[in-house]
C-alpha cells in the first residue's frame, strides 16, 4: 500500500474563495466584525483570568469609511496578534485562533463566535489588497503590519499603534465601491451586526443637549432659540438584546418595544413565546405570533436564526416546521451546525430536537392561552386560527397537541371546539348513513339566502372563511369518524342532511319533461344539469347549486394557480323547484313561446341573483323585467 499527500496549490485558492466560499459577498462584514468581537471577548476573558491586567471598559468596534483613500477599515480593542500569532493565522487558512483559544480556556470561552478560520479570508471578495495593522495584549510586545494583494504572496512588517487591538483595513477599487458608501455599511451593520454582544461605532450622530430652561425667560425667546445638540459616537447595535435576558425580569411593553424593533411599523403582534433551554441544547430566543389578515406568503422569512448573536438567515425551514414559520421573531444558538460559510445549516440530530421543541413550546402556549382565558383566545382566532389549521394539515405531532383547542365558529358567532360541535349538531344534522354533516358558508352576507333557508330548516351553519379551510375539512373528515362537511350552496336545503323521506312534486312526469325541455332550450344546458324536484312550496323556484366534491376540486386548482378559493360559478347543477307556483301553475301554463323564454330567463337570473352572480347588463335587464312583471 502507498500512502502520499493531497497538494493545494496556493495560487488557486483565492480565487475559490472569492467566488465559492460565500454566497452572498455581503457576508464579509459580518465575519470581520465578528474577528473583533472574539478579539474584544478573547481579552475581557483573559482580564476574568487575571491574566491581562489593563481596562476592559468600553471597549468597542469602530468602522470607518475613507472614500479619498478608498478604504473600509474595522477597528477593535481586543487582545490583538504578536507576529508569529500573524503569521500562524493568517498565514494558515482555515486555522482557526478562536479553536485554540476554546482549547485552552475551555470554561471561560463561552460566546467565541469563530470556528473556522476562514472568515478574514472573506475580505478578498471585495478587496484588492488588504492591511492588518495589531498590537498584542502580551506584555513588550510590539504592533505589526501584515499586507496582502490577493495573492501567495504577503509582506510583514513593523508598525505603530498606540492601544492594544487590531486594525483590517480593506482597499476597494472598481465595481466594489459600494462598500465605500455609508448607506451600503450602515444597511449590512443593520442586517449583520444588530445584535453583536460588543459595542460597533459607525461615525458619530448629533443628540440634543439638555439644559436648564430659565423660567423669567420669555416664552416667545425661548421658542426662537436653537436646540443645542453634541456629536456623540454613533452605536448601531443592542448589545443586550430582550432574547438574552431572563424572562422574570420583563413585562409586556419589554417585548413590544423589541417586537417594533425588529418590525417596524407593523401592526402589535397577538402575543408571544420566551424561548430558554439549556439541555440537551443551548437555544434562546421570543417568538410573536402576528396579525396574520388571512394571509400566508407575505408572513414568512420573518424569523431571523442568529448563532451567538451573530445573523446567520431568515430561512429557518430546516430547524422550523413550514407553519412557524408564519411566526415572527428570533432564534438563537450556538449548537445550529453550519456550513463553513455560516450561510447554511447542515444535517444534524440537534436541529431535530431543536425543531421538536419549538414545536411544542408553540403548542403548550396555545393551550395555555385557551385554558386561562378563553375569551381573549377566542377574540384571537382570526389570526391563530389560520396558523393552528396550517399546522394540523402539515404537522401530525402538532395536529395531536392542538386538535382539542381548535375552533369553529358559527354564523351567529359562537365558538365550539370540533368534539363540542359535533355533540350539539348530533341530532339534527345527522344523515341516514349516521354520517354528521357540519354545513358551512365561505361568506354569510354574500350567501345570505342559503344561510338563512338552511337555519329556517333547522340546520346550523358554520362560517369557513379562511385561506386553508378547503383544506382543514378534509383533514378533519379523514380524523374524525363519520364526519362530513358540505357547503351551503352544495345542495337544495332538504338534501344538505339526506335521510329516508320520499316527497313529491305537483307536477307529472309529462309536465316535468316539458319544463326541463323549456330550461334546455333557453338556457342551453345539458340535461345532467339539470333537475325538477320536490321541493317546499316557499324555496326559490329555480336553484343553483354546485357538488362539495366538484367546488372543493376547483378551488384546489385556484389555490395551485395562486388564486384564492372563491364562489365563482364554474361547473353548476339548476334544481327547479316542482312545487313552487312559478313553475307547476305560471310557467307550466304559458301558451306563448315568447313569454315563455323571458321568465325562464327571468328565473335564472333570479336563481343567478342568489348566487350574487348577476351583474352587468344581466342585472338591469333583470331589474326592469321585475317592475313590468310587478305592474302586469
Amino acid at each position: 500500500m502507498n500512502k502520499g499527500h493531497i497538494s493545494v496549490q496556493s495560487e488557486n485558492i483565492f480565487p475559490i474563495i472569492k467566488q465559492f466560499l460565500y454566497s452572498d459577498q455581503d457576508i464579509f462584514l459580518r465575519e470581520l466584525v465578528s474577528n473583533a468581537v472574539d478579539a474584544i471577548q478573547k481579552l475581557k476573558t483573559l482580564s476574568r483570568k487575571g491574566e491581562f491586567k489593563g481596562s476592559t471598559e468600553d471597549l468597542r468596534i469602530k468602522i470607518e469609511i475613507d472614500p479619498d483613500k478608498k478604504t473600509l477599515t474595522i477597528s477593535d480593542q481586543g487582545l490583538g496578534m504578536t507576529e508569529e500569532e500573524v503569521k500562524k493565522y493568517l498565514n494558515q487558512m482555515a486555522l482557526s485562533s478562536a479553536n485554540d483559544f476554546l482549547d485552552k480556556y475551555k470554561d471561560e470561552g463561552t460566546g467565541i463566535i469563530g470556528h473556522f478560520g476562514l472568515g478574514f479570508y472573506s475580505s478578498f471578495m471585495v478587496a484588492k489588497k488588504v492591511e492588518v495593522v495589531t498590537k498584542s495584549w502580551q506584555k513588550d510586545a510590539k504592533a505589526v503590519k501584515w499586507i496582502c494583494e490577493g495573492e501567495p504572496e504577503y509582506m510583514i512588517e513593523d508598525a505603530t499603534r498606540d492601544q492594544v487591538g487590531t486594525d483590517v483595513i480593506l482597499h476597494i477599487e472598481g465595481e466594489d465601491e459600494e462598500y465605500l458608501e455609508e448607506r451600503t455599511i450602515s444597511d449590512l451593520l443593520e442586517k449583520y451586526c444588530k445584535f453583536l454582544p460588543v459595542p460597533i461605532q459607525f461615525g458619530t450622530k448629533e443628540v440634543p443637549v439638555e439644559t436648564a430652561t430659565d423660567e423669567s425667560t420669555d416664552e416667545a425667546e425661548d421658542k426662537a432659540k436653537e436646540v443645542e445638540t453634541e456629536e456623540v459616537p454613533n452605536i448601531i447595535n443592542n448589545t443586550h438584546p430582550l432574547w438574552k435576558k431572563n424572562p422574570t425580569d420583563l413585562n409586556d411593553q419589554d417585548y413590544l418595544d423589541f417586537y417594533d424593533e425588529l418590525y417596524p411599523y407593523s401592526d402589535q403582534p397577538l402575543f408571544w413565546i420566551h424561548l430558554n433551554i439549556d439541555f440537551p441544547f443551548h437555544l434562546t430566543g421570543v417568538l410573536y405570533f402576528p396579525k396574520i389578515h388571512n394571509q400566508l406568503e407575505v408572513q414568512k422569512n420573518k424569523i431571523h436564526l442568529y448563532s451567538n448573536q451573530v445573523y446567520v438567515t431568515d430561512e429557518v425551514k430546516e430547524i422550523v416546521p413550514e407553519f412557524l414559520t408564519l411566526l415572527h421573531g428570533v432564534i438563537d444558538s450556538p449548537d445550529i451546525p453550519l456550513n463553513v460559510s455560516r450561510s447554511a445549516l447542515q444535517s444534524d440530530r440537534n436541529v431535530k430536537k431543536i425543531t421538536g421543541y419549538i414545536t411544542k413550546k408553540v403548542a403548550d402556549k396555545l393551550k395555555e392561552l385557551y385554558n386561562t382565558d378563553r375569551e381573549q383566545y377566542e377574540a384571537k382566532w382570526e389570526d391563530i386560527g389560520v396558523f393552528i389549521k396550517y399546522g394540523m394539515i402539515s404537522d401530525e405531532k402538532f395536529y395531536d397537541r392542538v386538535k382539542d383547542i381548535v375552533l369553529l365558529k358559527s354564523t351567529e358567532g359562537e365558538y365550539h371546539t370540533i368534539d363540542a360541535y359535533l355533540d350539539k349538531i348530533k341530532d339534527s344534522q345527522t344523515d341516514k348513513n349516521d354520517v354528521r354533516v357540519v354545513i358551512y358558508t365561505f361568506h354569510k352576507d354574500a350567501q345570505d339566502s342559503y344561510v338563512t333557508a338552511a337555519q329556517d330548516y333547522g340546520y346550523d351553519v358554520l362560517l369557513l372563511d379562511q385561506v386553508l379551510d378547503n383544506h382543514f375539512i378534509q383533514t378533519v373528515e379523514q380524523k374524525w369518524d363519520k364526519v362530513r362537511f358540505v357547503r351551503v350552496d352544495s345542495e337544495t336545503v332538504d338534501q344538505l342532511v339526506a335521510k329516508d323521506e320520499e316527497k313529491e312534486t305537483a307536477l307529472s312526469e309529462k309536465e316535468q319533461e316539458k319544463i326541463k325541455g323549456i330550461f334546455k332550450d333557453v338556457l342551453s344546458l345539458d340535461d345532467h344539469r339539470l333537475e325538477i324536484r320536490p321541493l317546499p312550496v316557499d324555496a326559490a323556484p329555480v336553484q343553483i347549486v354546485k357538488p362539495e366534491f366538484m367546488r372543493r376540486m376547483e378551488d384546489m386548482q385556484r389555490m395551485q394557480s395562486g388564486q384564492l378559493p372563491g364562489q365563482g360559478l364554474g361547473m353548476h347543477q339548476i334544481v327547479i323547484n316542482g312545487n313552487h307556483p312559478l313553475i307547476a301553475q305560471k310557467l307550466n301554463n304559458m301558451r306563448s313561446e315568447e313569454k315563455k323564454v323571458d321568465f325562464t330567463k327571468y328565473l335564472y337570473n333570479l336563481a343567478l341573483l342568489n348566487q350574487n352572480m348577476l351583474n352587468g347588463k344581466a342585472l338591469t335587464d333583470f331589474v326592469k323585467q321585475s317592475l313590468d312583471y310587478a305592474n302586469s
